[in-house]
């Protein structure tokens, strides 16, 4: 049996993060359900603690997600999660995203995400496989090719 995944990325500022791979990747933020959350406050399963006001929404402060555009609403879709953990990034990451854009977009797309706050690493090839490795605003890293 194949199995459904999320990828699931720790951060300091989930909504923040979230709304800068959205952007990247052309995906979309998952939308807060406002009604939801305070119904859960409201029948003591979380606090006002549990929430920030994010753009203008109030959302569940622990997390935010995007999806892919053409994914169902519910269901099995491709989505990544950004998830809320005290300590910033220490280390390289074991596993990371690489983003296909296609070679001849990858000098414009490295000028684009460094003038959002990405980071360039370095350049890396291999046979005529070439690629670029860069950070997220927080430290996640991740190719482009």
């Amino acid at each position: 049996m194949a199995y459904d995944f999320q990828v699931t990325v720790d951060a300091t500022d989930p909504h923040a993060l979230a709304d800068w791979w959205a952007e990247t990747l052309g995906w979309l933020v998952e939308p807060s359900d406002e009604a939801f959350i305070r119904r859960m406050i409201a029948a003591g399963y979380a606090t006002e603690d549990d929430t920030l006001t994010h753009n203008g929404m109030l959302v569940w402060k622990e997390g935010s997600a995007i999806r892919h555009p053409d994914g169902p609403d519910n269901g099995p879709r491709r989505r990544v999660l950004f998830q809320l953990v005290p300590e910033a990034k220490m280390v390289k990451n074991r596993v990371h995203l690489d983003v296909w854009v296609g070679g001849e977009n990858v000098d414009a797309e490295l000028e684009r995400l460094t003038s959002r706050g990405a980071k360039f690493l370095h350049r890396g090839q291999q046979g005529p496989q070439t690629w670029i490795t860069v950070a997220d605003p927080e430290g996640n890293e991740f190719c482009i090719s």
